[in-house]
Parts: structure tokens; C-alpha cells; sequence
């Protein structure tokens, strides 16, 4: 069972900045998939980056060039930089976890970002 804790969200100007962080226990976390997703209000729940157990990363067209995900190992931490932050970034971001010794897959509670123009 892997747990997942988000923190980092708030509310932030347009052209902002922020970092999420997610913290995973219960698991390998160096071996594990991770990603943020995120759900704004009355729409569904959308991939916005994704980074594999060898570094790979891959970003929802509408946040490239402006998010970086990024993990450390050691921490067992992935992170989120949010740059130049738009009011349609607003939304409750949620980490996942794929634990490959198990096929699970997990989410963190979500933590919300209100980006305000």
C-alpha cells in the first residue's frame, strides 16, 4: 500500500509561480511511476505531467514549456514547478503512484491551486 501526501497549493496571481511536492510511503519509491493530475470544477480529471522510474517525463500540451516535474529518490518526493501560471491552471492537483511490484495504483487526497486573474 502506498500512501501519498500532497502539500504546496495556494493561491497564487496570474504569471505566478508554485511547487507542489508529494510525498510517497509504503513502497520502492524509486521504482515507481509518478504523475500529477488535475480536476478542475465540472470537468474531469486530466494528466498534466508524468515521470517514469528512469527519469522519463511527459506533459499535457497545455502546461509544456511552463511545468517541470521532477523527483529525488532519496526523498522519495516528486515535485511540480508551476511558472507563468493561468487562471485555467486553477484546480485540485492529485499525485499518483504506480507501485510496479504490485500494479497498484494510488492518489494522494489533492491539494488545491487558485490561480486569480
Amino acid at each position: 500500500q502506498v500512501q501519498l501526501v500532497e502539500s504546496g497549493g495556494g493561491l497564487v496571481q496570474a504569471g505566478g509561480s508554485l511547487t507542489l511536492s508529494c510525498v510517497a510511503s509504503g513502497s520502492t519509491f524509486r521504482l515507481n511511476a509518478m504523475g500529477w493530475y488535475r480536476q478542475a470544477p465540472g470537468k474531469q480529471r486530466e494528466l498534466v505531467a508524468s515521470i517514469s522510474s528512469n527519469f522519463n517525463t511527459n506533459y499535457a500540451d497545455s502546461v509544456k514549456g511552463r511545468f517541470t516535474i521532477y523527483r529525488v529518490n532519496f526523498k522519495n518526493t516528486v515535485y511540480l514547478r508551476m511558472n507563468s501560471l493561468k487562471s485555467e491552471d486553477t484546480a485540485v492537483y492529485y499525485c499518483n503512484a504506480v507501485d510496479p511490484s504490485s500494479a497498484g495504483d494510488y492518489w494522494g487526497e489533492g491539494t488545491l491551486v487558485t490561480v486569480s486573474s
